[in-house]
């Protein structure tokens, strides 16, 4: 099954070798929501949610309201989304930015076998569905996964590193 977007490879990219609708599906997610954002293609969006300050709206299905007693009192969240436009055929990528392929897990593209997202969003205003918040990168209407406090003495990792990225910035 060829994904809609799927475009020519670009040198040193390589596909997977098997077709993902063929995978096996045994993971139970269930989306808790939806977030609504001004994007409405995947070429509309942000490289990624740190270079935009658009006011993205994340709604909760009722069921999943309750779980977010207290979320009020954090300043960031993570948001983990499912980037339900993206292809999921490239093991192997050759991002325009860099100079060489490197494999999807190196990468933090949405073409990826499972596309999970994560962004660090600030959050801007409670709402009676859901949030108000500051940091996204996706499409209008992508499905919600979860939901996880930011900690700022646990998460940040100042002296982590990217070791590609910086042998290309130098």
């Amino acid at each position: 099954m060829t994904h809609p977007s799927a475009k020519s490879p670009r040198p040193g990219e390589q596909k997977l070798a098997i077709d993902p609708a063929q995978m096996p599906q045994n993971a139970g997610i269930i989306f808790i929501g939806h977030i609504e954002t001004p994007w409405k293609t995947t070429q509309d969006c942000p490289r990624n949610g740190r270079g935009s300050d658009a006011l993205c709206r994340v709604h909760l299905r009722p069921a999943f309201r309750e779980g977010l007693a207290s979320v009020e009192t954090c300043s960031h969240l993570y948001l983990l989304y499912w980037m339900h436009q993206a292809r999921r055929d490239l093991i192997v990528q050759a991002p325009s930015f860099a100079a060489r392929p490197h494999g999807c897990f190196a990468l933090r593209s949405p073409i990826r076998p499972n596309p999970v997202a994560l962004s660090v969003v600030e959050l801007v205003a409670m709402r009676a569905d859901g949030f108000d918040v500051r940091g996204l990168d996706c499409v209008d209407g992508t499905p919600l996964v979860d939901i996880k406090p930011y900690f700022p003495g646990t998460d940040s990792v100042p002296q982590a590193r990217v070791g590609w990225r910086e042998e290309e910035a130098s």
